[in-house]
């Protein structure tokens, strides 16, 4: 299996360069180059380049494994010999070189080498002390480091725009450290990061995505550090200079320019060529394109995107013709399930899951579920590279009342979101989504697209924040509100569940675990709204033996599989009904702070304080539980009408630390378990690729 780590390291084969610098038009870029092995036995032979201080990147080795005792041997000696070190495989291991046949990997120097404290690279024989090739080091080599390129100074008469250090990291990315920008270009200014050619910045660029991979005019920053990829296969070479440009208005607000021949290392970034099939597309992120066609009475949609296995893609019409909006919007949700493709018809009357009001489906539901049509027919689907291709038809002026027509003489505010899907393969709230207006024009003369190619590299997860514990036995009361579940370091990274946007917060802290003792009388004082009309903020307080929640958006089969300790009571009819429903009491964002940007955040703490509370007049609900002896050791709080807002209690027979390190322990070896089935199976699906 070839070691597919560097960009474009896997492509075709080219001619090779002998000289000891590449050029960007020689193919792809791949580094400094060094030289080809000097072949002796064993027909080893290829290609090396440095693609930083310490990696080398061999380029179609071959050799026919019969050594007895051979490796990868370097060292500072004037030529191969006994001293040396070994250097470890393309796997980072010291075994012993099997066959190799025209493959392409790196290898990293142990102990933290450098490439210039060696003279030189071989494939040798310990045994016999028999060199089969090596390749030198040149003197005065410098290898590929990443390059400073100047700052950013703010135009006269412009917005405010500045920055330290520029740095050119490697051959697909930038980062800018203490950028600031204060937003204040005015007009209808569409301000973006924007690259091109020639001897300064025009209008004749393309849009960078900024560092969250968006592609709308930028936020205001203040001396933020950001990391910026350059879009689809485009390099460092391929441009002359970097600005902060008003398309709009055509004006450079700062810039810098580009050195030619950068000696820097290539990108680690993996480059997916996607071809669409429809001739107008528009990318929506750097992760989500939108293709269509226009053809009679009906369009057809092909929506692309670099999703996991677990998530969606939803596209529509915006619920105002004013701007882009959710609520209100008609859109369609796509995804994979397994081997089937879906293209669901939703519309959004609140934004909330899809839940009861009064007798009635309110929120982001099915238009089926809602007395509607489901409007679009699947096409295609397939799902490759890690890029889900899903294409469906509608026609422009649908026989469903609810559906919202598609307009060919003028553009249309549309809306879009990725997000994962929940048990029941329904969206949950997005993660990723627009913060700006976008518009579509359905029906130009010629075809448009500023499509590219998909990238993606190896993300290092951000640690989630600090899972809260209240073990406390003089604590009896608990007051739970509601507030914003954070990012993926949030909710999300604390339970292992998808997030619908709210959770609880328990004594201030975001669903921390509890811990109660059997036979003691507690409360939970419950400000999670008593409004039932209402779809978002209606959330009386449930404690049952499964960890999920909304109750009541489950089916009576469902329902009855569950034990509900605390927090309902059934009427004569048998049908639940919620008893712990207070007056709301809800931490908000601050206005125009970004939720996407709650991963940012180092701390849960940090996060908090940023927060705004407001709070409806009255007394909370009081909901009172006394564990016994037939409570599970685990339980649950919820929400009776979401799901996924709560977390863990604890129940114990005494608050001993044993007995908190007995469930901790448990709680530890479970998801042991579960990361060595994941990666079991990651494991057998890499084998199964190879």
């Amino acid at each position: 299996m070839t070691s597919c780590v560097w960009q474009s390291l896997c492509c075709e084969p080219f001619d090779f360069l002998t000289t000891a610098t590449q050029k960007p038009e020689d193919g792809p870029y791949r580094g400094k180059y060094i030289g080809k092995f000097n072949s002796y036995h064993h027909q080893a032979s290829g290609d090396v380049y440095a693609v930083d201080e310490y990696t080398f990147l061999l380029i179609g080795f071959n050799y026919d494994g019969n050594g007895v005792d051979t490796f990868f041997w370097s060292g500072a000696s004037n030529r191969p010999g006994p001293q040396g070190f070994i250097v470890p495989d393309e796997y980072g291991k010291t075994n012993i070189l099997e066959r190799y046949f025209n493959k392409d990997f790196t290898l990293r120097l142990p102990d933290n080498k450098k490439i210039t404290e060696v003279k030189w690279l071989a494939v040798y024989d310990l045994n016999s002390q028999n060199n089969f090739a090596d390749v030198y080091i040149p003197e005065d080599f410098e290898p590929p480091v990443p390059q400073r390129a100047g700052s950013l100074t703010a135009i006269a008469g412009g917005p405010i725009v500045s920055s330290d250090t520029i740095d050119i990291l490697d051959s697909k990315t930038i980062r800018i450290t203490d950028f600031s920008y204060d937003g204040k270009a005015g007009g209808q200014a569409a301000v973006h990061f924007w690259v091109g050619v020639g001897p300064s910045p025009s209008s004749k660029g393309s849009k960078v995505p900024d560092e969250m991979g968006y592609l709308d005019p930028i936020r205001s920053y203040d001396r933020e550090t950001i990391t910026l990829e350059l879009p689809g296969d485009m390099t460092i070479f391929d441009i002359d200079w970097f600005s902060v440009y008003d398309v709009e208005a055509r004006r450079d607000y700062g810039s810098i320019l580009i050195s030619d021949d950068l000696n820097v290392p290539p990108s680690l970034v993996r480059v997916t060529p996607h071809t669409e099939s429809l001739p107008n597309c528009r990318q929506l992120h750097k992760d989500y394109r939108v293709s269509w066609e226009v053809f009679g009475p009906q369009i057809t949609i092909q929506l692309a995107g670099n999703v996991q296995q677990d998530e969606y893609m939803s596209f529509g019409l915006s619920g105002s013709e004013q701007r882009s909006q959710m609520l209100g919007a008609d859109v369609v949700v796509a995804f994979i399930d397994g081997h089937r493709g879906y293209a669901v018809d939703y519309n959004i009357t609140s934004l909330a899951p899809c839940v009861q009001v009064l007798g009635q489906n309110k929120g982001v539901c099915r238009d089926d579920v809602v007395g509607g049509l489901d409007s679009y027919q699947l096409h295609t689907f397939s799902r490759e590279n890690d890029i889900n291709t899903i294409t469906f038809r509608r026609t422009l002026i649908s026989s469903d009342s609810g559906d919202k027509e598609f307009l060919l003489d003028r553009p249309m505010y549309i809306i879009w979101a990725m997000g994962r899907l929940d048990t029941n393969n329904e969206p949950t709230y997005h993660d990723i989504y627009p913060k700006r207006n976008v518009q579509i024009h359905f029906n130009t003369s010629e075809p448009v697209n500023d499509c590219f190619s998909f990238t993606s590299r190896e993300e290092n997860l951000k640690d989630v924040w600090e899972r809260q514990q209240i073990f406390d036995r003089s604590v009896r009361a608990f007051t739970a509100t509601l507030g914003p579940a954070g990012g993926k370091r949030g909710y999300q990274g604390i339970t292992g569940h998808v997030s619908n946007g709210l959770a609880w917060y328990i004594n201030g802290f975001l669903v921390p675990e509890l811990w109660l003792r059997r036979g003691l009388t507690y409360s939970f004082l419950v400000r999670g709204g008593n409004n039932p009309h209402s779809p978002e903020f209606y959330h009386p307080l449930v404690i049952t033996d499964e960890p999920r929640g909304g109750f009541d958006r489950l089916s009576d089969a469902r329902q009855s599989e569950i034990r509900v300790l605390a927090g309902v009571e059934f009427t004569r009819r048998g049908r639940p009904k919620p008893i712990a429903a207070g007056p709301l009491c809800l931490a908000r964002h601050p206005e125009g702070q970004d939720r996407r940007l709650d991963d940012n955040f180092a701390t849960f703490k940090k996060f908090n304080r940023t927060l705004k509370w407001t709070c409806d007049s009255g007394d909370p609900a009081i909901l009172e539980i006394t564990p016994n002896t037939s409570w599970p050791d685990v339980v649950y709080y919820n929400s009776f009408t979401h799901a996924n807002m709560g977390w863990k209690i604890h129940i114990v027979d005494s608050y001993s630390q044993s007995a908190r390190n007995r469930a901790t322990t448990n709680s530890s070896f479970i998801y042991t378990i579960r990361l060595l089935l994941i990666t079991s199976s990651l494991v057998v699906w890499v084998w199964v690729r190879k």
